[in-house]
């Protein structure tokens, strides 16, 4: 073995790794940030969700080359409110990271491309203006 094989390896594997968790995170919503004067508290927060999907034809083996569909819809307005009335929100951004979908991909090879667990974590945050309501992890 060479060391041209070691480094050819060792490049392959890291452009292998960059093009699998270049997909793995995506921006719900966010805001273009802008100086608050009113801002009462800053909300954030995150979570663990279950971004699971299921062949839109249930087939086994067949499954691998049809569509698939989220079991449950991820929408940024749904964690974005816990901080509060909507008008009063600024600065607000939703992240969801599904990194930990890649190892979890293997469910999908165990039934037969029918169903893949995904556990994304979905985390938060808004500056809160007066008149609303923080109700997760505020701080001034």
């Amino acid at each position: 073995m060479s060391l041209k094989t070691i480094n050819w390896r060792t490049l392959s594997a890291v452009f292998s790794a960059a093009i699998l968790l270049a997909g793995c995170s995506s921006t719900l919503i966010e805001d273009a940030k802008r100086p608050v004067s009113q801002k009462v508290a800053h909300c954030e927060g995150s979570e663990t969700v279950n971004d699971s999907s299921i062949a839109v034809l249930p087939i086994p083996i067949v499954a691998f080359f049809v569509p698939h569909m989220d079991v449950n819809e991820i929408r940024g307005d749904d964690y974005v409110k816990r901080c509060g009335d909507q008008r009063n929100l600024v600065n607000r951004q939703v992240k969801v990271s599904r990194t930990a979908c890649v190892p979890a991909a293997l469910t999908r090879f165990l039934t037969l491309g029918v169903w893949q667990w995904c556990p994304a974590s979905v985390s938060w945050e808004a500056d809160v203006m007066d008149g609303g309501s923080a109700t997760s992890k505020a701080s001034e």
